[in-house]
């Protein structure tokens, strides 16, 4: 099945485009957008392609748009390919922020006179509940509050 890219999509995050780049890390969790009438399509695209782990995806909506986000850690046996509009993504729990490595480092590289340093402070509380991602090179900085769990 193949889902559709919305005109009002953001079409330059760091989307995977190749499985290779996915190797390093054994349970990955994925961010893939979508607008909300393929919603219900793209979560049974998911349950039926993937076996989730803790049997939960998350449904955030993106506060200044009409997009919507799924959530959800897979395992890596468990990935042949990864479907369209999908990120890797890591999160502070306790601020439930969700970031990609080149997101990371371009904040970084703003809060740090252009540096990076992988021991630079970042004040986490300051990207709570939020998608941090780049966009043409740039940081995003997408504000999400939760639409729905969908339990497995």
């Amino acid at each position: 099945m193949t889902l559709q890219t919305a005109n009002y999509m953001y079409n330059q995050y760091d989307f995977v485009n190749n499985i290779k780049e996915l190797n390093f890390v054994s349970n990955k969790l994925f961010c893939t957008f979508t607008p909300i009438d393929q919603l219900d399509s793209l979560i049974s695209t998911l349950i039926g392609k993937y076996s989730i782990l803790y049997k939960k995806i998350f449904v955030l909506k993106v506060a200044d748009g009409e997009e919507y986000v799924c959530t959800y850690n897979i395992e890596q046996g468990n990935i042949s390919d990864v479907i369209d509009n999908t990120i890797l993504v890591h999160r502070k729990k306790e601020t439930n922020t969700l970031y990609s490595l080149n997101a990371l480092n371009e904040l970084i590289k703003s809060l740090n006179g252009g540096q990076i340093d992988n021991k630079f402070p970042i004040n986490w509380y300051e990207y709570k509940n939020s998608i941090l991602l780049t966009q043409q090179g740039d940081i995003k900085i997408l504000k999400t509050k939760i639409f729905k769990i969908i339990e497995i």
